[in-house]
């Protein structure tokens, strides 16, 4: 059974400085901090230990209660739900501003939760702020807390008190997890996507390209398997976002295609295929990572027939262009979907999970030598006079399959022959869904 682990919640008004302390209790840069309100939008978790318990940590959007921008809402929906899982709430007040309006609306809505809440006063640098904090003392909630999050004072007599409540970590979760990056542009329904795996609104969706700031991990349960979701922001072009906000999240959604197992890439249905796509599957490609490809909002191209798997002459011409316009990535799995209404997730699901044990697949050096050695003698290759003598193959790694082949002159073998044998390895073995590294190295024979 897996281990207990307790779930911290930050909250708090925006701009309080939740994600720089999010950022010092893990010990890591997570969650982007920059001096704006409204940066962390959706619910960010991680994991961290302190004096041996293993604790969850939730990150939240700033709660502004009485605003009208649907934004704001769904912020706040999403920091209710938080709640509903917290065992403890880190309630988080600027020491250097004091007590605010907001201050007073949230506490009011804490005042009845069962869990303990502390009062987490940020900024306090000093003493003389330390001191100040005390006026959060009114709001009759919880104990209050001086800390500093950006020097890192008062942390850990603040996680100490917090860790006395709980029993040590025992033995971990010995299951294999698998971790899937959601990935695309903005606005293509990545969001939508891990919704409709969790079942419930666990991320914001919302029409504004750019919604979601940071990749936000979601832990979840799917028929069995030990899944981690991994949702990121749309991904941009570099050159073009330089010093903003944006180009972290460029290098949030890269680095969590890296921690992946497999990459799920979301495409608009309506709009096809653009370079943003081929340039975030190339992305995949070139870190080795499996992928599979959701061509969502596919409801509305065509009318739901019951049975989104079924083929289609549309649904087959935009497999032949997307394969034609992105070729590296031929061995990924294209599926249809509609996220909005959950359909089509089973088969991402399952393409998923066999993508990610392909990635792992390992033949034995007997069998690999006759697969390569017949294909060599079915399609021999000669250069200037020379034929290709293959003396051997071996896989020497997995995650993606390596493969290196020993020729007498690695420079015989060009691209399209090299591409030759990397489809008799895919017809012969189960790759579906990974990329495979074929390495071809000059190595003297018998009696040469």
């Amino acid at each position: 059974m897996p281990t207990y682990v307790p779930t911290l919640v930050i909250v708090g008004r925006p701009n309080v400085g939740k994600s720089t302390i999010f950022n010092r209790i893990v010990g890591k840069r997570i969650a982007v901090v920059e001096d704006s309100p409204g940066i962390t939008r959706d619910r960010l978790y991680t994991e961290f230990e302190h004096e041996g318990r293993k604790f969850r940590l939730v990150d939240t959007g700033g709660i502004l209660f009485g605003d009208e921008d649907p934004l704001t809402e769904q912020i706040r929906i999403q920091a209710e739900v938080a709640l509903s899982e917290a065992n403890v709430i880190l309630f988080v007040v600027d020491a250097m501003e004091g007590l605010t309006a907001p201050d007073w609306d949230l506490a009011e809505r804490l005042r009845g939760v069962k869990q303990p809440v502390y009062i987490v006063a940020n900024k306090a640098d000093n003493t003389d702020l330390a001191d100040q904090a005390n006026e959060f003392y009114a709001l009759g909630i919880g104990e209050v807390r001086p800390v500093s999050g950006i020097h890192g004072r008062g942390f850990d007599s603040l996680l100490s008190d917090i860790a006395k409540g709980f029993p040590k970590s025992g033995k971990t979760d010995e299951r294999q997890e698998t971790k899937i990056a959601i990935v695309g542009r903005p606005n293509v329904g990545k969001s939508s996507m891990l919704n409709a795996f969790t079942g419930e609104e666990r991320a914001i969706v919302s029409n504004i390209p750019g919604t979601t700031r940071d990749a936000v991990d979601t832990l979840i349960e799917w028929k069995g398997n030990s899944v981690r979701l991994i949702d990121t922001a749309g991904i941009r072009r570099k050159g073009k976002i330089q010093g903003s906000v944006e180009y972290y999240m460029v290098h949030r959604a890269e680095t969590a295609i890296q921690r992946a197992d497999c990459a799920l890439l979301i495409v608009d249905g309506q709009e096809g295929l653009t370079d943003g796509d081929k340039r975030v599957a190339k992305s995949s490609h070139d870190m080795g990572k499996p992928l599979v490809v959701a061509i969502n909002k596919w409801d509305l191209v065509e009318p739901p027939d019951g049975e989104l798997g079924r083929d289609t002459p549309i649904k087959k011409e935009f497999r032949r262009q997307f394969f034609n316009e992105i070729p590296e990535v031929g061995y990924a799995t294209v599926l249809f979907a509609s996220a909005k209404v959950a359909r089509g997730m089973d088969g991402i699901a399952k393409a998923a999970f066999r993508a990610v044990e392909n990635w792992s697949f390992r033949v034995s050096t007997g069998t690999l030598n006759r697969i390569v050695q017949d294909a060599v003698f079915d399609k021999p290759l000669t250069r200037k006079g020379r034929p290709l003598r293959v003396y051997y193959c071996t896989q020497p790694s997995t995650c993606p399959p390596t493969f290196v082949l020993f020729c007498n002159d690695a420079n015989l073998v060009h691209f399209s022959y090299q591409r030759y044998i990397e489809n008799v390895l895919r017809k012969e073995f189960p790759l579906t869904g990974t990329p495979i590294k074929l390495v071809v190295r000059s190595s003297r024979g018998k009696g040469e």
